[in-house]
């Protein structure tokens, strides 16, 4: 069993390296399940002597089972997967895929990110196992477990943490230090020649990893870095400190889930006081059916000039208004583009990298980095409605990725043209279509997009589902300003944020999607249709009833609800979700708690009486080593304490059972935390396995606590105990054997030694004085002559684990 043990505890230390580009812990409650089911499955395997690869098919399978149950609603019986349910799962992977794309490391571990972190993992747990325990080769399986640390080396801005190295050495040398105690300490069950039995001996294999890791680490250390950046903890040197932060990626999604974070700071602003604006960090140009807006050519073919220089004007500030001063510090703020308000008229404190395009309105360099702090002057005066309604644009001096937009599906086009069919100019026609977009008309605020029940993801939005975030708004007016005629665009950035003080904090929470309109003179004029609920919308007076009121996005009575944050995914978030706007419907139910704490809390009692009871075993050990010279039965005899609880047989005899059920229970609740469904398959199986070495394991109790205490069937339990004892080692007795020809078939048939044969004539002494003489009998001696018995049993025929699950024993007609 320990070659298993130490194969899963190696793939579970090395997964900890999962910590550098995955937030929280959740993941790793689903990759112990999955390895304990793993190794669970091949040992059971093995003891029936099924094939290495049927062995290995199981633990897939096994795997499979888990994933399906645990990451798909439609498998059949929740846990066998049927198609809906690997269609089902194909989309779950297509959305982690999509999420490590577009991600910053740390991501949040959203259902996508553990699916795939667990089927990931699984499969190096089937490798592992199947390297170590089928194929005997533990060293090999050092390739293996080093890839699990590559991919988050790779990906991590920071170094891994140091004591995730620590963990994954430690187990990979215990795995060997197993293998090399079974092949070197032991031959045909006999110790090998030459080899004694002290400690030294067998922590050899222990000591050589250990210094090899020592000597490793100094190295490391002394010459070289580990992970993607930096030196180990105390070196010296240049390695540059990765640069952890956030991101906003160039590109919106039509469907999609809007996965939940840690809200963190990103920006602090000064010089706005209580003006309420837009940030924009870019925007974006063109439209891809199914998919969202992006960059035209990915942003390749983006040009701009020197932003520390001075800039060129742009339509919507002739440079003759009043200006604001601004002053931008980024907190966490890792990227190629740097956010600004309305127009922006001279940046200082930028390097000679960071450019300005006046055409998309966005401040950028071509690589990722952290963001210096920077003082825009910018014109930040807002239209009016009159002056808008004056203003349409001339297409033909529009440049015309604001004005194309192709394949839009022709319901969306009629759409668009009922809308605007009755207003005379640009302003209204965006303002009817901005005002289609309320609850009025059926649309809800949601973190998750509606199923979906048409092909065309924008169709199915406007016209069916009406349910999601920004992202899929904003999306959605564009194309409808663009199929009316109106030139737009998709902006990202961030809300206003909140007054701290003598500045505004701009966190994750406010990063957003919103529509720009161009108009003739004053440029881009933002509209933003998604309906922001908790007191951070930016309607700006054009857009309101009377400059003193605010506008329906702003007033609908909605129940508080936590507002949402962002994750290191990168892709905007929107501050006041409303999950329960629409009474309830398609919501995702947060899992319970009470599970995973009730398996922390068994876990926690398990491990306690794990310790108990091998600290309890190796002094018993102790004892029994420090009065083997005497050789007499009542030194050998175990010390009778004054009824504490380690002294107390009748309650430490029973220790391994209640805490195998412990863990057991634990992993049960563990399991029960995933799913329900995989709980109950994980007990059945468990107990499936587990009942016949339970009922087995309390009938030697039963028998060895009647010896213990001297009763008067004490012999007979120690017989019928010896006779099932060699039943489950493959020799059943006969009833009609007398005790001293069963005697010599046990003798012969087990090779006992000089203990175990000694023992046993006591034994069978006993037995007859018992049986056949009216004179009382002397079972003093009993108890240690049959643990002799018990012991030269162990050392000579140990019992493989098909004896062990399936105790022959049990199906023994004389009990």
């Amino acid at each position: 069993m320990l070659a298993p043990v130490a194969a899963g505890l190696a793939t579970l230390f090395a997964s900890t390296s999962l910590t550098g580009v995955v937030s929280g812990w959740a993941w790793f409650g689903y990759l112990l399940v999955a390895v304990v089911l793993i190794a669970s499955t091949g040992l059971a395997l093995r003891s029936l002597r099924a094939p290495t690869i049927v062995v290995g098919l199981a633990q897939l399978l096994v795997l499979l089972f888990l994933i399906t149950g645990a990451f798909t609603t439609s498998g059949i019986l929740k846990i066998i997967p049927g198609p809906d349910a690997l269609e089902e799962l194909r989309g779950v992977l297509s959305a982690a895929a999509e999420q490590i794309r577009v991600g910053l490391p740390p991501i949040e571990g959203t259902p996508p990110i553990l699916c795939l972190i667990t089927i990931a993992i699984g499969l190096v747990a089937v490798l592992v196992d199947t390297l170590a325990v089928a194929a005997s080769a533990p060293a090999a399986t050092g390739l293996v477990l080093l890839c699990v640390y590559a991919v988050p080396a790779a990906l991590a801005e920071e170094m891994l943490p140091w004591w995730t190295f620590l963990l994954g050495a430690a187990a990979f040398a215990g795995l060997l230090a197993v293998d090399g105690n079974h092949r070197h300490r032991r031959w045909r069950n006999r110790e090998a020649p030459g080899l004694g039995n002290s400690a030294s001996t067998l922590s050899a294999p222990v000591g050589v990893v250990a210094a090899a890791i020592a000597m490793g680490l100094v190295l490391g250390t002394a010459v070289t870095g580990v992970g993607t950046v930096g030196r180990l903890p105390g070196a010296e040197g240049g390695g540059r400190g990765g640069a952890g932060g956030f991101g906003v990626e160039p590109f919106t999604q039509l469907r999609g889930l809007l996965d939940q974070g840690e809200n963190v700071e990103l920006f602090k602003v000064y010089g706005m006081g209580a003006d309420k604006k837009l940030l924009r960090a870019f925007t974006l140009d063109t439209y891809t059916p199914n998919k969202g807006w992006g960059l035209a050519q990915n942003g390749r073919a983006q040009q701009g000039v020197q932003a520390n220089q001075p800039l060129p004007p742009v339509k919507g500030d002739d440079g003759s208004g009043p200006a604001r001063e601004i002053r931008i510090e980024p907190t966490n703020w890792v990227d190629n583009w740097l956010p600004i308000y309305g127009v922006p008229r001279t940046l200082t404190g930028l390097a000679d990298n960071w450019l300005y395009d006046p055409v998309g309105g966005a401040v950028f360099t071509t690589t990722k980095q952290n963001a210096p702090a920077y003082t825009e002057t910018a014109a930040i005066k807002e239209p009016s409605k009159d002056e808008l309604r004056r203003d349409d644009a001339q297409l033909a001096e529009v440049p015309p990725q604001f004005v194309q937009v192709d394949r839009v599906d022709p319901r969306v086009a009629a759409k668009a043209r009922q809308l605007t069919e009755n207003e005379s100019n640009n302003f209204d026609k965006a303002q009817a279509i901005w005002s289609f977009f309320t609850a009025q008309n059926g649309f809800v605020y949601d973190t998750k997009t509606a199923e979906a029940t048409d092909s065309d993801a924008l169709a199915d939005f406007i016209l069916n589902g009406k349910r999601g975030f920004c992202e899929q708004y904003a999306s959605a007016m564009a194309v409808m300003l663009r199929s009316a005629g109106i030139p737009s665009r998709v902006a990202i950035g961030f809300t206003s944020g909140t007054p701290k003080g003598d500045h505004l904090s701009i966190s994750s929470e406010d990063a957003h999607a919103w529509v720009e309109v161009y108009f003739q003179t004053k440029g881009w004029v933002s509209f933003d249709p998604t309906p922001l609920l908790d007191g951070r919308a930016v309607v700006p007076p054009y857009l309101q009833t009377n400059p003193s009121s605010t506008s329906a996005n702003d007033t609908q009575e909605v129940p508080s609800a936590p507002k949402p944050s962002v994750p290191a995914t990168g892709t905007p978030r929107d501050p006041g979700a409303d999950p329960n706007a629409d009474g309830g419907a398609n919501q995702q139910e947060e899992e319970p708690l009470w599970p995973a704490i009730l398996a922390g809390i068994l876990g926690g009692l398990a491990a306690a009486l794990t310790v108990v009871t091998i600290v309890r075993s190796h002094l018993r050990y102790r004892a029994l080593m420090r009065s083997a010279p005497s050789r007499s039965p009542e030194a050998r005899a175990p010390a009778r304490g004054d009824g504490g609880f380690l002294d107390n047989e009748n309650v430490t005899n029973w220790l391994p059972l209640i805490v195998i059920g412990l863990w057991v229970t634990a992993f049960a609740f563990l399991a029960a935390w995933v799913s329900w469904w995989f709980a109950l398959a994980l007990v059945v199986v468990l107990g499936g396995l587990g009942t016949p070495t339970a009922i087995r394991e309390i009938k030697r109790r039963l028998r060895l606590q009647k010896i213990a205490s001297h009763s008067p069937a004490a012999a007979d339990a120690a017989w019928r105990e010896l006779l099932d004892e060699c039943a489950d080692r493959g020799l059943p007795l006969s009833g009609g054997d007398t005790v001293r020809v069963a005697g010599r078939k046990v003798v012969e048939k087990h090779r006992l030694d000089e203990e175990g044969r000694s023992g046993l004539r006591t034994v069978i002494g006993v037995v007859e004085k018992s049986w056949y003489s009216d004179k009382p009998v002397d079972d003093q001696a009993l108890g240690p002559a049959f643990d002799e018995v018990r012991k030269s049993l162990k050392r000579n025929a140990p019992m493989s684990w098909k004896g062990r699950l399936f105790p022959r024993s049990l199906r023994r007609r004389d009990k």
